[in-house]
């Protein structure tokens, strides 16, 4: 049966999702129950002083300060941050440069390659594909993909393809070579070939192979091509006008100049050299799921303030305050115990109350649903500890400007 989804005003169907949804969540190896569902308060983002959500002006300049004194070190080539809460942005700014070689500056709308901060947007695309009764946590993938149905894939099943529990240790993101005329969907079946090396379901274990067949399976639900379900579903109804998929010769709407190089390593000199640049060739003439999003500090901002308000933003319903509750509530243990213990859910990372991803190429989110905290840091000098203590420093100083050190 086909259910309708409620996109700007149409109803959706809840009573199918429930039934169908809320008894498939339980991932072997992964206990855990779904609390009382309570909607944020529906907040649309705008810019305001810190002082009105009860955050220290002084203190989050402290933060802004560390990206500076990176990039005068040269740690980094530049940065965008962005901090939000209770839907006003009380920090947006731009420090260093997006493309030194040609002197353009980092600016507050330069877009980003964001890798894995594509994935919770592809678990999104699921959810939606299960409130429209076209996917099923528990279904088998051979149940799409007939290549998967053999007894290395045939017991794997889109939630553990989404919690990264599948038993799949394909360490590349598709084999190589690529075959004849290759497709998301055809490069995906290749996998199943490959199979679990793991019982699915025990065991946590990061796998961008898993995701870019979370991609196909979207094709193949929606009849659409990744990229233009998700601009249907995802980035038009939030009004993302700079969030794209990336693929071979793709002009990203003509805002190839908002984008700077990647810059993965030092040179001889010790100065940061380019990789990636804007509209050269990338990789694989598709778009992928594990990664190859393309966008901007404020679009991301907006997708995640639709998962703070539990799946709405300005009107339009992208999912039920069930799927957010869902994606955002443990799975599969992936390190540490009690308070230290971090766990991922479907498309995020959850740890210390907050959820949230980072991405290979330097840009990282996190959510915080009690502070009701968005903060971004995107950089594209991967190998510049956006990753290591100076981005734990920055969280740390955002959560002590807060009126009472962090409460």
């Amino acid at each position: 049966m086909k259910v309708s989804r409620r996109v700007r005003g149409i109803p959706a169907a809840r009573w199918l999702f429930l039934a169908i949804i809320l008894p498939s969540t339980i991932l072997a190896g992964a206990t855990w129950s779904v609390p009382a569902l309570a909607a944020q308060e529906a907040r649309t983002l705008s810019y305001g002083e810190p002082e009105e959500v009860g955050m220290s002006r002084a203190v989050l300049e402290g933060a802004l300060g560390l990206y500076h004194e990176a990039v005068e070190r040269g740690d980094i080539v530049g940065a965008v941050l962005l901090v939000a809460r209770k839907g006003k942005i009380v920090l947006h700014e731009a420090v260093g440069m997006r493309d030194k070689e040609r002197g353009l500056p980092m600016e507050r709308n330069s877009m980003f390659r964001m890798a894995s901060n594509t994935k919770p947007v592809v678990a999104t695309a699921i959810a939606q594909l299960v409130e429209e009764g076209k996917l099923s946590y528990d279904d088998l993938v051979r149940e799409y993909i007939p290549e998967w149905d053999n007894y290395r894939a045939g017991f794997i099943t889109v939630g553990h393809l989404l919690s990264h529990s599948s038993g799949l240790r394909i360490p590349t993101l598709f084999l190589q070579p690529l075959g004849e005329n290759p497709t998301l969907q055809s490069e995906s079946a290749r996998f199943g070939a490959i199979g679990a090396e793991v019982t699915p379901g025990e065991t946590y274990s990061y796998n961008n192979p898993g995701y870019n067949t979370l991609g196909a399976l979207v094709e193949i639900a929606s009849g659409q091509l990744l990229e233009n379900r998700l601009m249907e579903t995802v980035y038009g109804p939030l009004g993302m006008a700079d969030s794209y998929n990336h693929h071979a010769a793709h002009e990203v709407g003509g805002k190839v100049d908002r984008m700077g190089s990647v810059y993965y390593q030092r040179g001889p000199d010790g100065d940061w050299t380019p990789g990636g640049t804007p509209g050269g060739p990338v990789a694989f003439p598709f778009a992928r799921a594990s990664g190859g999003m393309i966008s901007s500090a404020w679009d991301y901002a907006v997708f995640s303030q639709m998962f703070l308000n539990s799946g709405t933003y300005d009107g339009a319903e992208i999912l039920t305050p069930e799927s957010v509750e869902l994606m955002t509530s443990p799975k599969i243990h992936i390190g540490g115990e009690g308070d230290e213990a971090s766990h991922y859910g479907y498309g995020w990372r959850l740890a210390d109350g907050t959820y949230g991803h980072g991405g290979s190429d330097g840009t990282n989110a996190w959510l915080d649903p009690d502070r009701e905290i968005i903060g971004l840091v995107f950089t594209q000098t991967p190998r510049g500890d956006n990753r290591g203590t100076r981005l734990e420093r920055f969280r740390e100083l955002v959560n002590l400007s807060l009126e009472g050190g962090g409460s």
